[in-house]
């Protein structure tokens, strides 16, 4: 085959539906594939944010029947994490009053580190979700008293 054949070859095979081509003349061979793994590119439908993720709530299965009150909730799908990092001691604990703005938990989220701060001054009456732990939208986290 001479160079004209090959490139009207290569023309023909990438207008064509085929996705590999093996041509063997003699001591003449060529082989065209073309690259079929189709990459979906991924779909990311982003939680609507509370506009504030604080709410009174209602008994549910995940909170023990004697907790009602103020929560703090979490404003996205992702995982719970209580401090910055594995040897780090936990943003807040049972008991703690947390100022507006002070970071009271990391929520992981496809790999970016969101803090999660108060909205307003609180106290910490009860921490529900454990390190590490999934969390879903509106899940409550903390059950708090307002200051």
């Amino acid at each position: 085959m001479d160079t004209k054949q090959i490139k009207a070859l290569i023309r023909d095979f990438d207008e064509s539906g085929l996705s590999k081509l093996k041509i063997k003349q003699e001591a003449f061979t060529i082989e065209l594939e073309k690259a079929t793994g189709l990459i979906a590119a991924p779909v990311f439908t982003p939680a609507p944010i509370a506009s504030d993720p604080v709410a009174h709530i209602a008994v549910t299965s995940s909170v023990p029947a004697e907790i009602s009150g103020d929560a703090i909730l979490s404003p996205m799908v992702g995982t719970y994490y209580s401090s910055p990092s594995p040897d780090s001691p936990e943003f807040v604990k049972v008991g703690d009053t947390v100022k507006k703005g002070q970071v009271v938990a990391i929520l992981e989220a496809m790999k970016i580190m969101n803090e999660l701060e108060a909205d307003f001054d609180c106290k910490i009456l009860k921490i529900l979700a454990s390190n590490g732990q999934a969390v879903e939208y509106d899940m409550p986290l903390f059950i708090i008293e307002k200051i």
